[in-house]
């Protein structure tokens, strides 16, 4: 039931932010800026960058983040894999590829 509601909030937010990311900076609630974001080719939408992070990790994706790290926008998306195991895959936001995946403490 809680993965079920999981995806339903998911695709919610991401039919309400039109593919953009769901906060940049940790700045909760700057949803303008990572839309500006996708509109400028330095992200790709969500509706692009969650299929790549779920083929890595398959499971629920629990939260997104969009982030710059030393001038370089990315995506981090922790996910609750089959196992329950809460796993962060960190993607280029530009170009979609997967810097990293790790265990979430």
């Amino acid at each position: 039931m809680l993965s079920r509601r999981i995806l339903i909030l998911a695709a919610a937010a991401s039919l309400a932010l039109s593919g953009a990311a769901l906060a940049r900076d940790r700045r909760d609630g700057d949803h303008d800026e990572a839309r500006a974001a996708v509109a400028r080719g330095e992200a790709m939408p969500l509706s692009e960058i969650l299929p790549i992070a779920l083929r890595a990790e398959p499971g629920d994706v629990l939260e997104v983040d969009l982030e710059e790290d030393h001038g370089r926008l990315e995506y981090e998306i922790e996910i609750l894999t089959r196992s329950g195991r809460v796993r962060k895959v960190t993607l280029d936001a530009r170009t979609g590829a997967i810097l990293e995946t790790e265990d979430e403490d």
